[in-house]
């Protein structure tokens, strides 16, 4: 953990819940608590009420943003100079194309002339229309003999810049003006490695005949893979958004090398990998969904099955590099618990579960000022979660299975009926998409399964069956 730099701001993450007097903050992702002294207590009140972090205060500022309580903003006076910032990075933007010229013109045009551009050409069939692209935009083109997928491609952009920071962007990603600005001001801290902008879908295929948009394009407009949606955060393992897509990310030139850049012979899934072997290695990546990168995404349902099937292959691969970080479902053994007696169809064990829980908690957290009816939220909102996710890892991973119980009679049933309707109406509610809950309860499932299959299909690949097993966390997160 470092200090932020002088002079950023805060701004408290929606989680936080303070008690004792400010002297206990609860919160962040994932969730802990943090005791202070009254002296530190004071020094949050001005940091959340806006005052600039001084050195008294950097390493507590920095160690609210490391645990996910607060979130660092832009400081003031990054007023442009001839269009532009005064402290304008040294920043090179690589794009790797596996042909697709039309998509990158969109992309070049998009982007501009204010930073130098390296397109990577993958082995394109149609060398001369990306050629003829790269020309009519200005970008530099470095053509490959062979295709190595986009991991390579980006390694291949690498090695022919020398500029501090490097900006990946995909050439099916159109970006906004001024879109490195929101971003780059994060890497004057120096334990920043990386930092994403949110990728929000763009409908490849437009409005249909009657002149709606199809229920595909409404479906991924809420539930596309690469929109981590609108909360910022830290990057990692065990935290809410757990890794960011390279389809827009701005890194540190010099961490990219110090970790060996994207790892060799891998097609899917190494964006996932390099921010993984950022964090292992000490350094922090920031998520920022202030900024807003587009993405056209597939036309059809099958084009969008096969792209979910594509990304699950990767999980048999990352979880041999990186052990026991790739579980699709987090369970605890109290939520677990009531989560289980209630699908069960059990309420008065469920009850008691949480009751039990709620005790052990409270024993923990009263002496801190913590009131029991947050304790009992607190629980409840577990075991609400850890059926959401169980429902959501059942559908990827036990179809058959799920299929099976639905069949064990009227719990069987019930228990099916929630674990496979739970999670895509939990999505439903909280993102109000513009899509009937019918339709999208269909599409989520499918969504989900198609998934499923690819996870199977990579752990068999790769010999590695971790993937289908739960994370089992013994121990409560705490300070």
């Amino acid at each position: 953990m470092t200090g932020l730099p002088e002079g950023w701001r805060l701004r408290a993450d929606p989680s936080l819940r303070r008690f004792a007097d400010g002297t206990v903050l609860a919160g962040g992702r994932p969730g802990r608590v943090l005791t202070l002294t009254d002296a530190g207590a004071a020094a949050v009140d001005g940091l959340l009420a806006g005052a600039p972090v001084d050195a008294g205060t950097a390493d507590l500022a920095g160690r609210l943003v490391t645990v996910g309580m607060a979130h660092p903003v832009a400081p003031a006076g990054r007023r442009p100079v001839d269009g532009r910032p005064v402290d304008d990075p040294s920043l090179t933007v690589v794009v790797p194309v596996l042909d697709r010229p039309g998509a990158l013109d969109r992309c070049l045009a998009a982007l501009g002339r204010r930073h130098p551009v390296v397109v990577v050409d993958d082995a394109s069939t149609d060398a001369a229309a990306v050629a003829a692209v790269c020309g009519d935009r200005g970008a530099r083109l470095v053509r490959r003999d062979h295709n190595g997928g986009p991991g390579a491609a980006r390694t291949t952009g690498l090695g022919s810049i020398r500029t501090d920071l490097v900006a990946f962007v995909d050439s099916d990603c159109v970006v906004g003006p001024g879109w490195t600005d929101g971003l780059t001001w994060l890497f004057a801290d120096p334990s920043v490695a990386a930092v994403a902008p949110r990728v929000v879908p763009v409908a490849a295929g437009g409005t249909g005949s009657t002149g709606r948009t199809p229920a595909l394009h409404r479906f991924l407009d809420g539930h596309s893979p690469l929109d981590l949606g609108p909360e910022a955060g830290e990057v990692g393992p065990g935290r809410v958004v757990r890794y960011v897509p390279t389809a827009a990310l701005v890194v540190r030139r010099d961490a990219l090398e110090a970790v060996g850049g994207f790892a060799d012979g891998m097609r899917v899934g190494e964006d996932v990998d390099l921010v993984w072997r950022l964090v292992d290695a000490g350094w922090r990546v920031r998520y920022e969904p202030g900024v807003t990168v587009a993405h056209h995404e597939p036309a059809t349902w099958p084009r969008a099955l096969a792209r979910r099937f594509r990304y699950g292959t990767s999980a048999g691969p990352l979880s041999a590099r990186h052990p026991g970080q790739v579980a699709h479902v987090e369970l605890r053994p109290w939520p677990t618990a009531v989560a289980v007696a209630a699908l069960a169809g059990r309420p008065l064990a469920a009850t008691a579960g949480l009751a039990g829980s709620s005790v052990a908690l409270a024993r923990r957290v009263r002496p801190l000022g913590v009131p029991a009816t947050q304790v009992v939220r607190w629980n409840a909102l577990g075991a609400g979660w850890t059926v959401v996710g169980l429902g959501r890892a059942a559908t990827m991973l036990a179809a058959p299975g799920l299929a099976v119980l639905a069949c064990r009679g009227r719990r069987g049933a019930w228990a099916t009926a929630v674990l496979v309707l739970a999670p895509p109406t939990v999505d439903w509610v909280r993102r109000r998409p513009d899509l009937d809950i019918l339709r999208w309860t269909v599409a989520s499932v499918a969504d989900d399964v198609a998934y499923g299959a690819g996870v199977w299909t990579g752990c068999v690949r790769s010999r590695s069956f971790r993937p289908l097993l739960p994370a089992v966390r013994w121990r409560p997160e705490g300070s």
